[in-house]
């Protein structure tokens, strides 16, 4: 008797689904297990990474490569050329990292000059109608609540939380960990750790529920956090101005928050871009 075999299919192993309503260019890469949903549109230069799931009536276009595991709902459109009037047709790229979440018709265009990119990481999560511009970069953790319109070459660092219905400037940093609150005008760069809120955005504090959910009270017996608290005290709430503080706290020996921090206000200063978001009571 001949031995009789069966052939299990996994999740690992399983091929792409495509709607027989979807549109998808035949040179596109679609790995295993990726779910391409009805009236959604792929175009020939776009990659998808394994189990990723795309839903219904978004557009995929351009030099774009997405990693595993990401969801992207109805509506979204990635990839598509920038909004930037210096554009002359290169050839750009958005790339974006693993286990994403992109909600409905977010739009994330594509860089500007060949070589370039628009990058996004890993674990973030893109509420209804965000848009990023041209160039921008995003790092991991990051929470973007609805309607934030991001223009270009905006760099948002890991972990940040951006409040809904407000607009980042053009070339703004936003450093890690920091929460802005909803409908606060950005237009200069947000230190990392920090709470900014209002119109314009002032520096309020510290995020200190943030960084309690990360841990970092209890990280090192707290003195990590510690000195952070004395270091931003010593920056915003003395009679220094900030690079006066910045000098006198680079005379003490800094734990890697206050470090951080210090760095991220010195190249903010010296960059040439639009500075830092003062404190509150600041003009």
């Amino acid at each position: 008797m001949s031995e009789q075999r069966s052939t299990v299919v996994t999740a690992e192993s399983r091929p792409a689904q495509v709607h027989p309503l979807a549109v998808v260019d035949p040179r596109a890469e679609l790995a295993a297990g990726v779910v391409i949903g009805p009236g959604a549109v792929v175009g020939p230069d776009v990659q998808i990474g394994a189990h990723s799931w795309v839903g219904p009536n978004v557009v995929l276009d351009g030099r774009l490569i997405i990693g595993e595991h990401n969801k992207i709902y109805p509506g979204a459109c990635l990839g598509q050329e920038p909004q930037d009037l210096k554009y002359k047709g290169a050839p750009t790229e958005v790339v974006i990292g693993n286990h994403n979440t992109i909600r409905e018709c977010v739009t994330i265009n594509r860089a500007t000059d060949e070589g370039e990119q628009t990058r996004i990481g890993d674990h973030n999560l893109l509420m209804a109608y965000c848009h990023l511009g041209h160039n921008c970069e995003l790092g991991n953790g990051i929470v973007m609540s609805n309607s934030i319109q991001v223009a270009g070459h905006v760099l948002i660092e890991d972990h940040a939380v951006i409040g809904g219905c407000l607009g980042i400037h053009q070339f703004v940093q936003i450093g890690g960990m920091a929460m802005v609150g909803g409908m606060t005008r950005v237009d200069r760069d947000v230190p990392p750790y920090c709470l900014v809120e209002g119109h314009p955005g002032r520096v309020r504090g510290l995020n200190r529920v943030g960084l309690r959910r990360r841990g970092l009270d209890r990280k090192d017996d707290g003195q990590d956090l510690k000195q952070l608290q004395e270091i931003w005290s010593l920056l915003y709430r003395s009679d220094h101005v900030i690079a006066e503080g910045l000098k006198l706290a680079r005379e003490q020996s800094l734990l890697p928050l206050a470090d951080h921090l210090c760095t991220f206000l010195e190249g903010s200063i010296t960059s040439g871009r639009r500075g830092p978001i003062p404190a509150v009571g600041s003009r």
